[in-house]
């Protein structure tokens, strides 16, 4: 039997939905990364993705996964049997703590739980009882949990104690707001695949001066491939270098990305995922369904749910993905079959959000639970319609 064609909607967290034109330009010519035209694109994507951060910082790119950001981060500030404090609250704050023992630190884990923020103050109790952390390793959205950290109060803590702080922002960047130099982050590192609107394949450290001094101060082995000083030297010429073969069809499409960015406008891009993020927790609610984690008006990144008592959670994303063609995530770890979540993080607009929570409704109503059709359909709905800031994807 042949199976009929259904249209794909893919709302997970990375990789995300890419706009056309982002997908045509990795269509044309490859460019050969030191001919005049890449480093045009090259150097154009270096001072977009400052507007992106916030920043006055070189933002250091590296062909690699969000997660080699991250581990440039460990491999450039961490040293083997100094202490680093790890302050988590799901599966991709725990990669901090993975990444300081693959490197030789001693880790401390300040463990919030899955489901809930990091508080300043627990922070802050850990950093006085010890007093002797340099670096202190957190996560702006917890893409496992859907919980977006108080970052601002987070640095606030960390330079009290007289601390630096590494952000991780892969699913949060561009999405929720985290200014880099006005709220004094020393480190934010980042992906291209999720609210960046690209492929999979570039990894960003964006690293304050001080930062980039202690990574030049580093005692012990130094990463090569990962050196922030290697690529900052690269990166600062006129014009600007890659020490390494840049991912060039990438950075291509990144240069297209960071355009439709520019042109949304960035406090606009912030605002259609706080009105995307507001409708899904509005459809939820109206469903009689629970969010993981605390009422938070600001985790417009990913919306977790969890799944009902009579529910077998685990089957919810295979029956939206096959029945509807719409690819939402389930829970990990820990919470494998106990949540599903639908994000939001990206090339995605109002109808996105309402074909998923319609779809949502269709399979657990399928599944036994008791919900009635087109309730959180039109929750989301009103908030769509009463909204005054437009709900579209971009072009």
């Amino acid at each position: 039997m042949t199976t009929p064609f259904i249209k794909q909607y893919l709302m997970t967290a990375g990789p995300t939905p890419l706009p056309p034109a982002v997908s045509q330009v990795m269509a044309e010519p490859v460019l050969y990364h030191r001919a005049p035209a890449f480093i045009e694109v090259y150097a154009r994507c270096l001072e977009r993705l400052k507007k992106v951060f916030q920043t006055r910082n070189d933002v250091l790119a590296f062909a690699a996964s969000g997660s080699g950001a991250m581990e440039s981060a460990v491999a450039n500030l961490t040293r083997p049997g100094e202490p680093a404090l790890v302050a988590s609250c799901g599966k991709f704050g725990e990669r901090w703590l993975e990444l300081c023992e693959a490197y030789g630190a001693d880790a401390t884990h300040l463990d919030a739980g899955w489901g809930s923020k990091v508080e300043p103050a627990d922070l802050d109790r850990v950093l006085g009882e010890s007093g002797h952390f340099e670096v202190v390793f957190t996560t702006l959205s917890e893409t496992s949990t859907g919980v977006v950290n108080d970052v601002r109060a987070l640095t606030d803590v960390a330079h009290a104690h007289g601390a630096l702080i590494v952000v991780d922002a892969v699913s949060g960047l561009g999405a929720v707001p985290i200014p880099q130099d006005e709220w004094g982050v020393d480190v934010v590192v980042a992906g291209s695949q999720k609210a960046l609107m690209c492929p999979p394949g570039l990894a960003f450290a964006s690293a304050s001066e001080e930062a980039l001094r202690r990574a030049v101060d580093r005692a012990g082995p130094r990463p090569f491939y990962f050196d922030w000083q290697r690529t900052a030297a690269g990166q600062r010429k006129d014009p600007p270098d890659s020490p390494f073969t840049p991912a060039v069809t990438l950075f291509m499409a990144l240069d297209v990305a960071l355009r439709s960015i520019e042109e949304e406008g960035l406090a606009e891009v912030h605002a259609r995922h706080a009105l995307l993020g507001t409708a899904a927790r509005a459809a939820v609610g109206a469903l009689e369904l629970e969010l993981l984690g605390p009422e938070d008006e600001g985790a417009n990144v990913v919306t977790a749910i969890k799944v009902p008592d009579a529910v077998d959670g685990a089957r919810i994303p295979k029956m939206m993905r096959d029945r509807f063609g719409i690819t939402i995530a389930g829970g990990q770890g820990q919470l494998k079959g106990r949540i599903v979540r639908i994000a939001h993080c990206g090339y995605f607009g109002a109808f996105d959000v309402i074909s998923t929570i319609a779809a949502l409704e269709m399979t657990l109503r399928e599944l036994g639970a008791d919900v009635e059709l087109g309730t959180g359909v039109a929750a989301a709905q009103r908030v769509f319609g009463e909204a005054d800031v437009p709900a579209a994807a971009p072009a």
